[in-house]
C-alpha cells in the first residue's frame, strides 16, 4: 500500500501539468528539483519547502493555486513515505480544493486520498470519498474495496447495494471476494439472492466448501428441501466424506421432507456396518420409516427395535402403529410381548382383540 501510494502521487505531475494553467519557469524547475529530492528519500526537506511554497501560493491566481497543489501533492508523497497517511490525505484534500486544478486532476487526487483515508484507518471518510468517485467512474477493484470498507463498519445494506455491480464487473469472483460476498448477503438478510448467486455457480467441480455454504444458506433462508437435495448431491459427488457429514445428511433428510432418503442412506450404513447397530440408530431408522409413512418397512423397524432394546414400551408402540395401519396380526402379538413384560397399557390393547 505505502509503495503503491507514492507511486501514485509521484508521476501524477508530469502527465497532468499540460492540461492545467501554465506554470512560470521557475516553479517548474522547483517542482522538479522537489521531485527528484523525493525519489531519494529526502523527505524532511521536500515537505518543509513543498508546505512553505504551497502556503505562499495558494491566495494567487489560478495559476499560482495549481501550483500550490502540486506543492501539495509532493508534501503528501514526502508524508505517505512517512507513514502519516492521515496528513497526507489531507494535503491532497486541500490540493482538490484549490482553483486552476482540471477535472481529472481533482478525480485521480480524489482516488488517492480515499486510499490514504483507508490506510490511516479513517474507513467512514475513505467510503464517502470512494463513493464520490465511483459515481462518475468504473472500477471493479475500487469497489471492491467499496464494499470491503463498507463491511468493516457493518453497513451490510449499503456494502450490499454495491455487490450487485461489483459482481456484474467481475469475470470471474477469487475466493477473497466469494467469501465477502456471501458474508454482505447473509448480514444484509438476502439470503434468497447469496443461494441462488451460489447454486448458479455450483457445479461436479465445487469444492466442498463451496456446497457446505450453499446448504447452509438454504437453511438459513428456511429451504430445507433444497438444503437436503444440496447436501444429497454433495454426497453422491464425493464432496462429503466425513462421519459428521453422513450424520448432517440424514438430519437434512429428515427435516427437510425426505425421511425415506434419510432411512434408506442409514439402513445400507447399518447392513453394511459402516455404523454401529446400536438402540439409538436403530431407533432412528424406525422413526425416520414411520416418518416417511412406509407401512412394511417402518413395522419391520420397530420390530427390529423391539427385539433389541426388550423395552414393553417399544413393543407397544411397534403394537399401536402395526393397529393403525390395520396390520392386526403384527399388533396383537406385540401388545401380547409387551404385556409380558409388565406393560398394563398394552394389556388393555389385547383386551379389545377379545
Amino acid at each position: 500500500m505505502k509503495r503503491l501510494l507514492c507511486i501514485l502521487l509521484l508521476h501524477v505531475w508530469p502527465l497532468s501539468s499540460l492540461a492545467s494553467p501554465a506554470l512560470q519557469g521557475g516553479v517548474i524547475a522547483d517542482l522538479k528539483v522537489l521531485q527528484g529530492q523525493l525519489r531519494e528519500g529526502a523527505l524532511t526537506q521536500v515537505i518543509e519547502r513543498a508546505t512553505a511554497q504551497a502556503e505562499r501560493l495558494a491566495p494567487g491566481n489560478q495559476a499560482d493555486q495549481w501550483a500550490s497543489a502540486l506543492y501539495q501533492q509532493l508534501a503528501a508523497g514526502a508524508l505517505a513515505r512517512q507513514d502519516q497517511h492521515a496528513a497526507a490525505a489531507d494535503r491532497l484534500a486541500i490540493a482538490r480544493g484549490l482553483k486552476g486544478v482540471d477535472d481529472a486532476q481533482v478525480a485521480r487526487w480524489l482516488r488517492e486520498e480515499a486510499s490514504l483515508r483507508r490506510a490511516a484507518g479513517q474507513r467512514d471518510q475513505a467510503i464517502e470519498l470512494l463513493s464520490e468517485w465511483l459515481a462518475n467512474q468504473r472500477d471493479s477493484d475500487a469497489t471492491w474495496q467499496l464494499i470491503r470498507l463498507l463491511a468493516q463498519q457493518e453497513r451490510w445494506e449499503d456494502a450490499a447495494s454495491w455487490l450487485e455491480q461489483a459482481i456484474n464487473e467481475t469475470p470471474e469472483l477469487n475466493e477473497v471476494q466469494q467469501a465477502l460476498a456471501l458474508a454482505v448477503y447473509r448480514n444484509a438478510g438476502q439470503g434468497d439472492q447469496a443461494l441462488g448467486w451460489l447454486l448458479d455457480g455450483l457445479n461436479a467441480q465445487s469444492d466442498a466448501t463451496e456446497w457446505r455454504q450453499a446448504a447452509g444458506l438454504a437453511q438459513q433462508a428456511g429451504q430445507s428441501g433444497v438444503a437436503a437435495g444440496l447436501w444429497e448431491t454433495a454426497w453422491q459427488l464425493g464432496k462429503l466424506t466425513e462421519q459428521q457429514d453422513f450424520w448432517l445428511l440424514i438430519q437434512l433428510h429428515l427435516t427437510g421432507g425426505t425421511p425415506a432418503r434419510a432411512a434408506e442412506h442409514l439402513e445400507q450404513a447399518l447392513n453394511e456396518g459402516e455404523v454401529v447397530r446400536d438402540e439409538s440408530n436403530l431407533r432412528l431408522l424406525a422413526s425416520a420409516w414411520q416418518q416417511a409413512k412406509d407401512v412394511e418397512k417402518a413395522l419391520k423397524a420397530w420390530q427390529a427395535l423391539a427385539l433389541h432394546t426388550q423395552a414393553a414400551a417399544d413393543w407397544r408402540v411397534y403394537g399401536q402403529l402395526a393397529y393403525a395401519w390395520g396390520e392386526d396380526g403384527q399388533a396383537k402379538q406385540a401388545f401380547a410381548q409387551a404385556s409380558s413384560l409388565g406393560d398394563d397399557e398394552a394389556e388393555q390393547w389385547l383386551a379389545s382383540f377379545n
